[in-house]
């Protein structure tokens, strides 16, 4: 059942995250790969929520892993942020790409533990 739960919940994450992937680069094509960051912060976010509320609250199996593996790995793509930041070396922005891989680490982590203290304030 989780299996299945998780299969079903990974391709409706992929889905959602090419449709904000999509609706994202539509209105600001830039250099910056801004949708990929978006797709792996708010993903960071919501780990860090069902976590915290896994924790806090008790929110347990089989839906947490449902949601946590199957849509959040579905949704975020950290490999897809390591091409861009290749990418964009090879295309000379150095300094781009050096504010995209740490952006996006320090961003993903920071929403993550975001999400986790929320819900732990929500507990008290």
């Amino acid at each position: 059942m989780i299996t299945l739960l998780v299969l079903l919940f990974g391709g409706l994450g992929a889905s959602t995250r090419f449709v904000v992937d999509g609706s994202i680069r539509g209105r600001w094509a830039r250099v910056f790969p801004l949708a990929t960051v978006t797709i792996n912060v708010t993903g960071s976010l919501l780990i860090g929520l069902l976590n915290g509320a896994h924790l806090f609250h008790g929110f347990g199996s089989p839906w947490f892993t449902a949601v946590t593996t199957g849509f959040c790995g579905g949704y975020t793509t950290f490999s897809t942020a390591m091409v861009e930041t290749v990418r964009l070396v090879q295309a000379g922005e150095r300094g781009v790409a050096v504010a995209n891989a740490l952006g996006t680490l320090v961003l993903c982590v920071a929403a993550a533990s975001a999400g986790v203290g929320l819900m732990w304030l929500t507990g008290r």
